[in-house]
């Protein structure tokens, strides 16, 4: 028997959707703060997934100055009618501000997408599209019910048209359902679809963390009443307990294959060292088919696993991505990031070919809402090791350059170089946590280039610092790992390594030059 491996995409890409054309699948992840906003990635056989770009990859699109940590771009729904791809999500401002939502299209889901289409009088957050049989097409998202919130974190699920023409809602708004669960709060993540006649309604209910689950009703008509499926929720993890490898199971979405197979993609972390998430949300796979009407999720076990049979389809693997960058590229490839959009020309691929230049910014790593210069990728594996070359040479105390981790502004290492009291350089390793920073280690270093590596074994980190090639000489070693969970930090988004040169407050014209950056999972 021919088996996959979950997760499909591990480390941080939660609340991921899916689509089919033809032989194709597409799917998009949640990206919060981070620029370029949503990935996209293409596969044949829904185990192989290869990266085509991103929708959000130009700053008409996404404007995410001052957007604080874990805010910004929630829940993409994709969806494909009549030659046209559309991704659908909410702009969430800041912690207590707007939620806004918006649509993009593409004739080619690698892209150009248009700029936005933001909807008004669209309340609520995790926006889907649904495109009926006679031509019509719909939004749902969820809301404070209309006659108020019967218990914390009330909501519920509603639809109203949208006119493809005129780019906007019209009709009444409709509500369709409060969910399954009463009592177990925050009905979100609505997805419609039309099978065999029905008007299903899938959505996720019990919040994005242990309680999380996947919870479905049908009607025959759109706009209700929605019957509750008697086996809700067909599919959540928190029975299982927190000891259990695969934990927060939710926030779904379904596609039939081209051979009449089903299949649900959702969100589930991978707790380490006890109930501590590093990498966040990631995206898995699993099975099911239709029983009486309804879905029954992996039949016989209820559950995801780890190894499952594969999906009846070709096997169609790509190429595996190299370890090692050594940025011989004239672009960034897909896999790094930004913090928010990026303001200024701080990097660059073409100044010294074959390094990453970045220069230095007065924003800091530890600003929030701020764009540093930073350039990153997501942890993706319980023990890995990083590597990098560095060439810096900081001209005042208050310049820094090299690797960081972070789970967000206040929760993260940096291993820097920079100047020590006595004006020499030195290599140290902070540990920040709650905006408080300690100095774990330091060794002074003659001026020139030099070697960092991090190693994670499991929640354990060591930072070590080379002159010469392999003449490893430790800085800090034993480092706890669960600083860079969302279990300490809060938040939304799983942890990120990279590189990083900050003036901390000062207005600089230097700059650090890296000539390669090496991730490998352990």
């Amino acid at each position: 028997m021919k088996t996959f491996r979950n997760p499909i995409l591990p480390g941080f890409y939660p609340d991921p959707s899916i689509c089919r054309v033809g032989e194709d699948y597409y799917m998009v992840t949640s990206t919060f703060e981070y620029f370029p906003g949503v990935p996209i990635f293409h596969s044949k056989d829904l185990v192989h997934w290869k990266q085509l770009g991103h929708v959000l990859d130009r700053a008409s699109q996404l404007d995410l100055d001052g957007t604080p940590a874990s805010r910004g771009i929630y829940a993409p729904t994709i969806r494909y009618h009549q030659g046209v791809f559309y991704m659908i999500t909410t702009f969430v401002v800041s912690a207590t501000g707007a939620r806004r939502n918006f649509f993009v299209t593409a004739a080619d889901p690698a892209g150009p997408w248009s700029d936005p289409y933001w909807l008004e009088d669209a309340p609520g957050i995790d926006p889907s599209l649904f495109f009926d049989e006679d031509g019509r097409a719909y939004y749902t998202g969820n809301r404070v019910p209309p006659e108020g919130q019967q218990y914390p974190k009330h909501m519920e699920i509603w639809l109203q048209e949208l006119d493809l023409e005129t780019k906007r809602l019209k009709g009444p708004k409709v509500s369709l359902w409060d969910g399954a669960l009463k009592q177990i709060h925050a009905q979100e993540s609505p997805h419609l679809y039309r099978i065999n006649g029905y008007y299903y309604l899938m959505i996720a209910e019990g919040g994005t963390g242990f309680t999380h689950s996947v919870t479905i009703a049908r009607s025959e008509s759109i706009t209700g009443p929605y019957e509750n499926c008697k086996r809700n929720p067909i599919l959540t993890h928190r029975h299982l307990g927190e000891g259990h490898g695969i934990v927060n199971v939710g926030h779904a979405d379904i596609v039939e294959t081209q051979n009449g197979e089903w299949w649900m993609v959702c969100l589930a972390s991978r707790p380490y060292g006890g109930y501590y998430r590093n990498m966040g949300r990631e995206t898995f796979l699993v099975p099911f088919h239709w029983e009486d009407g309804w879905p029954v999720v992996n039949p016989g076990k209820g559950m995801i696993e780890w190894e499952m049979p594969r999906p009846n389809l070709p096997a169609a693997p790509w190429p595996s991505l190299p370890v090692c960058d050594h940025f011989d590229s004239r672009v960034l490839e897909d896999r790094w990031n930004f913090i928010r959009t990026p303001r200024g020309e701080f990097w660059s691929l073409t100044e010294r070919p074959g390094h990453l230049r970045l220069k230095l910014k007065p924003e800091r790593m530890t600003e929030e809402g701020a764009n540093p210069s930073f350039a990153g990728r997501r942890q993706q594996h319980m023990s890995f090791a990083v590597r990098t070359a560095l060439e810096f040479a900081p001209q005042g105390l208050a310049e820094t350059a090299g690797l960081a981790a972070l789970q967000n502004h206040d929760f993260q290492y940096r291993f820097e170089c920079g100047r020590n009291e006595q004006g020499r350089t030195e290599v140290r390793v902070i540990c920040r946590e709650a905006g408080r920073e300690t100095v774990l280690g330091s060794k002074e270093l003659a001026a020139g280039k030099c070697y960092l590596r991090l190693e994670a074994s499991g929640q354990s980190l060591r930072f070590d610092v080379a002159v010469e090639p392999e003449q490893w000489e430790t800085v800090a070693a034993d480092a706890d790992g669960t600083v860079l969970s969302t279990d300490r930090a809060g938040g939304f988004v799983g942890a990120y390594i990279g590189l990083f040169a900050s003036g901390n407050g000062t207005p600089s014209g230097n700059f650090a030059d890296f000539d390669y950056f090496e991730y490998i999972g352990l």
